[in-house]
């Protein structure tokens, strides 16, 4: 395991060049931050001082290769509209984008799972029909839309939640969190669920069919034949085997739910990085965009190989050590 975590790790850094080339080149060769930044009344040397201050005079194929040097020192570059390191701003609104994708997964795993393998087991009852017929909705409608319906349902009408901010935040572990306090679930409820709609209804479609599936193999007709009991059958036999293309899917969704989770934090005027990337490509804030769409590729190459690393422990028969590449 050890062999492949390290070619995995010198593979990622290949990624992470390619990526870095990719992003810094499509997000710098856009527009121009200085009309953002400086007043139209300012006259040419004001400019032309702005522009040399922010490093913008030199080539792109040199402020490149500057971005890559400071990056490996940790330096992303520095917000032209905050003056702050751009790094810095990130990981500051990145435990609330963090708080409310873990919310999200988990209502996902939660109701996903058991929604999925009682339409599997019951496929033809209402309740399973149920089940399918809603989660068609979980991929249809809009994310913005629902968004928009749960604030004025729960809030508006029902007055049952708040519509938007995050609450009150408690320190747990030096780290700010909203969920340790009532007022603050009330806050994560609503953005959490709409954040979760979509995944919910992706486990559940993928666990009825695994289940399904599962049901007709010959381990399970085996388990039947011994006169093991129903529970012991869907929790060992069938949800065991099941689990790695579910498993596979909501890393993966996990990782789009932190970089996709614009809309939602927007809408609920949720301060996270979301809404901070918004702010940053109104006014074309450069190290901000490129550093947060690094972070999001370094996210994506770790949780890629948690994955890697947890189908050796769901499934005996896939050996890290003989896999390739």
């Amino acid at each position: 395991m050890l062999v492949f975590i390290i070619r995995r790790l010198l593979q990622s850094l290949v990624v992470l060049l390619v990526m870095s080339l990719l992003v810094f080149v499509g997000v710098y060769a856009i527009g121009n931050p200085i009309d953002m930044l400086i007043s139209p009344d300012a006259d040419q040397m004001d400019r032309l001082r702005t522009i040399a201050a922010f490093g913008l005079d030199k080539p792109l194929w040199e402020q490149y290769f500057l971005f890559v040097k400071n990056a490996l020192a940790g330096d992303m570059g520095r917000s032209y509209a905050f003056s702050t390191p751009a790094l810095t701003l990130i990981i500051e609104r990145m435990p609330a984008t963090m708080e409310l994708a873990i919310v999200a997964i988990i209502m996902s795993i939660v109701l996903g799972i058991p929604l999925g393998l009682w339409a599997g087991l019951r496929p033809n009852g209402i309740a399973g029909k149920t089940i399918m017929a809603v989660s068609i909705l979980g991929f249809s409608l809009p994310t913005f839309w629902v968004g928009l319906m749960l604030i004025m349902v729960f809030a508006v009408q029902l007055g049952w939640l708040p519509s938007s901010g995050r609450g009150p935040t408690t320190l747990l572990l030096g780290v700010p969190v909203s969920f340790l306090s009532v007022d603050g679930l009330r806050h994560l409820l609503m953005p959490a669920f709409n954040l979760a709609l979509f995944n919910i209804a992706l486990v559940i479609r993928l666990t009825r069919a695994g289940a399904q599936e599962a049901l007709l193999q010959d381990y399970v007709k085996f388990a039947r034949a011994k006169g093991l009991s129903n529970t012991r059958i869907i929790g060992v036999h069938v949800l065991k085997n099941i689990l790695i293309p579910i498993v596979t899917v909501i890393a993966l969704q996990f990782g789009s739910i932190i970089a996709f989770a614009i809309v939602t934090e927007s809408v609920f005027a949720w301060p996270g990085m979301g809404k901070l990337i918004i702010d940053s490509i109104r006014f074309l804030d450069r190290p901000v965009i490129v550093a947060y769409l690094m972070l999001i590729v370094v996210i994506f190459i770790f949780i890629n190989l948690v994955v890697d690393v947890m189908y050796s422990l769901l499934d005996p028969r896939v050996r890290l050590s003989d896999t390739k590449g």
